[in-house]
């Protein structure tokens, strides 16, 4: 992270030095104050971990947050302008407050925020949690346990294209990320020619290796494609087997086997959905109701769906053009202007809303 000029804020710093308690998951970490360029995904590991992207560095950084006090009951979370409040802790304007993403600590259900101050290069990251009564507060990185993985083959930090497709591909070198069975699973581009990449990445870090090059059939486009990068996923058991089921701008479900993601492979996904074109996904979790595991899926221009996983495993592969929808059937849900999304609990969901006045407001919502 870089560093925060706290004299210029007056800021209630939360320091994170309790130890994990297993030694096994700080293995390879040092004590000190992780340097950050940027703070974009973050997704909970083991026993408090908080595992932040920063992709400007190309890189994941594991910090040992100490944050593992189990959480007593469940509890509703909710802060009304949300931007306005991280704004006047930190000595700004809410329109200089950038919500890159949110975490639910499994443990505590604390609410993290990955946040930048600023929009431009100067932005600073942040790491902040929302506290009891909905106040942020600014996480203290001073002196942590933390340890880093820097991804080896990250698209080149420049500009290239001109005009309006002008755009600098190291902003996506990491799209989401999350933690399942001992590895870190990173979407992004690589600086491959076929640059769409996944990789799982084992915990505690040692080497990090090359990523696994992934195609799909793109039924709203009619083509295969290798270039576009998965902007969320989740990773779920389809049987017996751990996959990634990824979602990609305009929108279709891609499926991949966890197992099959090996560094300097490429493979092809399983088109299992269309959910609909002139859309960007923003978020994705499962839940449990009744029995039965569900996805729900946050969008840009298609509002937040329910998707049934009973019909992942019996799923046909699109592989035609789709004039809109097709595949696994769905559900929309009524809840407005969703931005950012996590699995409060078994009961609830955590989300950021945009609000009619351009501010943030963070709510609880019963999973439907």
């Amino acid at each position: 992270m870089k560093s925060f000029p706290l004299s210029a804020v007056s800021v209630l710093a939360l320091a994170l030095v309790a130890p994990v308690a297993q030694a096994g998951v700080t293995a390879g970490m040092k004590e000190g104050k992780p340097a950050f360029k940027s703070m974009n995904q973050l997704a909970f590991g083991p026993e408090g971990v908080l595992f932040v992207a920063d992709t400007k560095a190309a890189a994941i950084v594991a910090i040992a947050t100490g944050d593992t006090k189990a959480a007593a009951g469940s509890a509703a979370v909710k802060a009304e302008a949300i931007n306005e409040k991280i704004a006047a802790l930190t000595g700004t304007a809410a329109d200089q407050i950038l919500i890159e993403d949110l975490a639910v600590n499994p443990i505590s259900r604390r609410v993290y925020l990955a946040v930048s101050r600023g929009r431009g290069p100067d932005a600073v990251p942040l790491l902040v949690r929302i506290a009891a009564g909905g106040q942020p507060e600014i996480v203290s990185l001073d002196k942590v346990m933390f340890s880093r993985a820097v991804l080896p083959d990250a698209p080149s930090d420049k500009t290239a294209g001109e005009g309006k497709k002008a755009r600098n591909p190291r902003l996506e070198a990491i799209t989401d990320i999350a933690f399942a069975d001992g590895r870190v699973i990173i979407a992004g581009l690589s600086n491959e020619e076929f640059a769409s990449s996944l990789r799982a990445i084992p915990f505690p870090f040692a080497k990090v290796d090359g990523g696994t090059v992934v195609e799909i059939y793109h039924g709203a486009h009619g083509a295969f494609e290798t270039r576009a990068p998965v902007r969320t996923f989740i990773p779920y058991k389809v049987g017996k087997e751990q996959h990634v089921l990824a979602a990609y701008t305009c929108t279709p479900l891609v499926q991949f086997a966890l197992n099959d993601l090996k560094p300097g492979a490429k493979i092809q996904g399983k088109t299992i959905a269309e959910f609909g074109n002139r859309n960007r996904p923003l978020d994705i979790i499962v839940y449990q109701k009744d029995g039965k595991d569900y996805l729900l899926m946050a969008n840009s221009a298609r509002g937040v769906i329910k998707v049934a996983t009973e019909q992942i495993a019996g799923a046909a592969a699109i592989t035609k053009r789709v004039a809109d929808t097709e595949g696994l059937k769905f559900e929309k849900i009524d809840w407005k202007d969703v931005a950012q999304l996590d699995r409060l609990d078994n009961k609830f969901a955590v989300v950021i809303r945009a609000e009619a006045n351009k501010s943030l407001s963070l709510d609880t919502f019963a999973l439907p």
